[in-house]
């Protein structure tokens, strides 16, 4: 079989996952992104980063075809279909999510193709490549079945068809008419799970019942809004990057993915960050999804439970999704990067940095969680006032920011403002709640944060708030100040840096972060847009009243999703999706965006 040379865009691709690991699939049948049994376990199929060396699970018509993509109706199963000169094919891709599927230890992927029309031929082929590409692994064969053995993980296929093998590599060729069905299951075998063959009919029961499960996991969704497809693919697309054992929500599923072709800002992000609380806590809630919310809030009090004496604070900006702190990074050289972006990367040593701003993430999301949830509870608030006192010592230290830089600790305006947070909400729910805190003492130190940033983060030269104290440069996260309530949205200061954001940072609606010439961050090259920043961006604009340019603004930024309305992390100048993909901050600020601008619309 013909190996594929050109890497598919990051944005022809759709996911798939069983709430615990994902799957990108690619436009063209091929499954190039796997990592089992764990969202942050090594891959096994990982050409998405190496086109020779990362593995692929291949499924598509032996003849020329075009092809489509979509997700049956509510849910995260994914159709392929194939047009074709003789016929019309699809393949179903899905994570099964049905009772009888629930073994934690089970990671079922079935891969069912279908003639829908005429007859057509078919190719598949399954070359893993474990522990991203590093480690061998031998085959043990069957006409329909075959194991993967490796030393870190064993894999069985199931195939309805004949299978070829060589050394490692499983092949087929196969002939549907209309009609007809074939099925493949990748299966991992561990703890007394034993290679097993699929029927068709147990493949179609899977199919029904992961089908079930999606629909009535979205029909609690509440928003009714203007954009109400839209708002319920970000909600299913965020309930696939969740880690149900522990609730944790991962900021992407892959990981090196580039922010520049060619470049080196390519970074691992299939773990938990602090920062996502807030926005995950709220989105999930304005939407009805309060086991989620609930969940969330469970993974978060236990990492604020622990010590309080780090070397960056009391918490890391990041965990694994088990909770676990060791998050190492490391350098992949063998693999060449998606398109030639080396170094890809796994871990993430921005893990030690010290990002002030991630407390007032923290705080908020207990604070929207006690009013819009449940209460929370004595002992959450008595680790909830440690982390308060330690903000009132320390708020006025430098750190990296939002933006992780690797350029040196400042002291920037966007981690002053969420040092803010922390305290304002925590004094919130002490006199909301009547719980016992130094009210006293948070009063005059939330004072002293929000005088600080008035004197030194406005800057008299651009008539706006700077990304950090003594310089000019602008910074689009400063966008929050009016959607954290620091400020009014009429404030004129607050309108003339909406202005002079709009002018620096935005590119026909779309929204740098920052820029790095102006702002070295010790990386090199450039960067696109941050699709995150551009819904803040509609957010500030309807609170400031400016709903007409607000909803060009959303409506425009919607033409950046793919084909199914997913969204990865950054968007070039050419429009092309770059990043992890798709990206949980990316989805949780639209349906923010499009909740609050829909209410200021009504």
């Amino acid at each position: 079989m013909t190996r594929p040379t050109q890497y598919l865009p990051i944005a022809e691709h759709g996911l798939i996952g069983d709430l615990r690991t994902a799957a990108l699939v690619g436009t063209d049948g091929t499954i190039d992104w796997y990592c089992c049994p764990r969202f942050d376990s090594p891959s096994v199929f990982a050409a998405i980063l190496d086109q020779a060396r990362g593995g692929r699970f291949t499924l598509s018509p032996g003849i020329p075809a075009t092809t489509k993509q979509l997700y049956f109706p509510d849910t995260n199963v994914l159709i392929t279909r194939f047009l074709t000169p003789d016929g019309v094919g699809e393949v179903q891709d899905f994570m099964p999510i049905v009772e009888q599927s629930r073994d934690p230890e089970r990671h079922r992927l079935i891969r069912r193709v279908v003639c829908a029309r005429g007859e057509i031929p078919f190719n598949i082929e399954v070359a893993p490549r474990f522990d991203y590409g590093r480690e061998c692994h031998k085959v043990r064969f069957q006409p329909r079945y075959a194991v993967f053995e490796a030393l870190s993980l064993t894999l069985g296929l199931a195939s309805t068809v004949p299978l070829d093998c060589d050394d490692r590599d499983v092949r087929a060729r196969f002939v549907l008419k209309e009609g007809e069905t074939a099925a493949f299951v990748l299966d991992r075998l561990t703890n007394g799970i034993v290679p097993q063959e699929c029927p068709l009919a147990e493949a179609e029961s899977l199919f029904e019942g992961t089908v079930r499960f999606w629909r009535r996991w979205l029909a609690q969704c509440q928003y009714e809004g203007r954009w109400r497809e839209t708002v319920h693919r970000s909600a299913l697309a965020l309930k696939l990057l969740t880690y149900e054992p522990t609730g944790a929500i991962v900021a992407a599923p892959t990981t090196s993915l580039p922010e520049q072709i060619g470049g080196e800002r390519n970074w691992d992000y299939r773990y938990t960050w602090i920062r996502d609380a807030a926005f995950s806590v709220y989105a999930l809630l304005r939407l009805g999804f309060t086991d989620e919310a609930k969940g969330f809030i469970d993974w978060l009090t236990d990492r604020f439970c622990g010590n309080l004496a780090g070397p960056s604070g009391p918490l890391q900006i990041m965990y694994r999704i088990d909770g676990r702190a060791d998050l190492p990074e490391e350098v992949l050289a063998h693999l060449e990067g998606y398109r030639g972006s080396a170094p890809a990367r796994v871990g993430n040593c921005a893990a030690g940095q010290r990002q002030l701003d991630i407390y007032g993430a923290l705080i908020d999301s207990v604070y929207l969680y006690n009013k819009y949830g449940a209460p929370i509870t004595s002992d959450m608030w008595d680790n909830v006032v440690r982390i308060v006192d330690w903000v009132c010592e320390n708020w006025d230290q430098t750190d990296e920011g939002i933006w992780e830089t690797r350029g040196g600790a400042k002291a920037f305006t966007y981690s002053r403002l969420m040092c803010w947070v922390a305290i304002e909400r925590a004094t919130r729910v002490a006199r909301q709640r009547g719980l016992p805190a130094d009210l006293v003492r948070w009063s005059a130190q939330r004072d002293a944060i929000y005088r600080q940033i008035l004197d030194l983060g406005w800057s008299a030269t651009r008539r706006a708030f700077v990304q950090h104290y003594g310089s000019d440069v602008l910074d689009s996260a400063v966008l929050m100040m009016p959607l954290a309530k620091f400020m009014a949205p009429n404030d004129r200061r607050w309108l003339s840096t909406l202005e002079a954001i709009g002018e620096d940072l935005v590119s026909d609606s779309l929204v740098f972060r920052y820029d790095p010439q102006s702002s070295p961050d010790g990386l090199l090259g450039d960067e696109g847009t941050f699709s995150m920043c551009t819904f803040w961006y509609v957010e500030a604009l309807s609170r400031a009243g400016r709903l007409d340019e607000a909803r060009l603004v959303f409506e425009k930024m919607l033409t950046y999703a793919n084909h199914l309305g997913l969204f990865s992390e950054q968007i070039s100048r050419t429009g092309e999706q770059l990043g992890n993909f798709p990206q949980a901050f990316t989805h949780l600020a639209l349906i923010s965006a499009a909740y609050n601008l829909d209410r200021a619309m009504c």
